[in-house]
Parts: C-alpha cells; sequence; structure tokens
C-alpha cells in the first residue's frame, strides 16, 4: 500500500484530503507546515508528497526544491495542492519540480486520479 504525505497547515483542509486519500486505499501521514514535513519525509520515506504552498515555516516551494535537490528523495512526486491558482502559481511549482499542480478548491476525482498516476509512473 502506497504512503503519501499530506503537508497543510488548516487541519479542516488536511482532514478532508487525509481522509479522501484513506478511503481510496492510501496510508497516510500528516504534517503541518513544511519544517515538520522534511522531518516526517526522513521518517516515513513516503512514496508521494502533496503539498500546500503557503504555510508556516518554510513554505512548499522551499520544501520541493529541498527534496527534488536531495538524490535521496528526488524522484519522490510532488503535488502542490493549493488556493494559489494563477497561471504563474503553477509554473512557478512546476519550476520548483512539482509532478503536478491542483488548485483549490479542488475535484476530490482530480486529486485521487492525479495521485494514482504518479504513483504508477
Amino acid at each position: 500500500m502506497s504512503k503519501v504525505l499530506v503537508v497543510e497547515d488548516s487541519l479542516p483542509q488536511r482532514e478532508m484530503i487525509a481522509g479522501l486519500l484513506k478511503k481510496s486505499g492510501l496510508n497516510v501521514e500528516e504534517a503541518i507546515d513544511g519544517a515538520e514535513a522534511l522531518e516526517n519525509i526522513q521518517k516515513y520515506s513516503p512514496d508521494l508528497v502533496v503539498l500546500d504552498i503557503v504555510m508556516p515555516k518554510m513554505n512548499g516551494y522551499e520544501v520541493c526544491r529541498r527534496l527534488k535537490s536531495d538524490p535521496k528523495t528526488q524522484n519522490v512526486p510532488v503535488v502542490m495542492c493549493s488556493s494559489k491558482g494563477e497561471e504563474f502559481d503553477r509554473y512557478w511549482g512546476m519550476k520548483q519540480g512539482a509532478d503536478a499542480y491542483i488548485s483549490k478548491p479542488f475535484d476530490p476525482i482530480e486529486l485521487i486520479g492525479t495521485i494514482r498516476q504518479l504513483l504508477r509512473g
């Protein structure tokens, strides 16, 4: 069973995303900010990371850059999931190494489909 780390500082959003992923048969770990995300990535070795952008301590762009520049984690797919939905935000997220970018509010089917596709990749 695949392991997904959900990084989201908003409790209701984090619970909603985690619940959705658990219902679709994935193991889910959670982190509330970028610093905790980096700790949990080392601890749990997730198969994929769902990453918010606007968070305390360290934003999602920085977390993504660090993951993609580390040989141990560079192949872990990153799905940025953010309320920052402008074309520039999407472009910048992909430029940081994200494998997919989903704007909030999102369609749950789109999120699950994107994650499944990346996990198969």
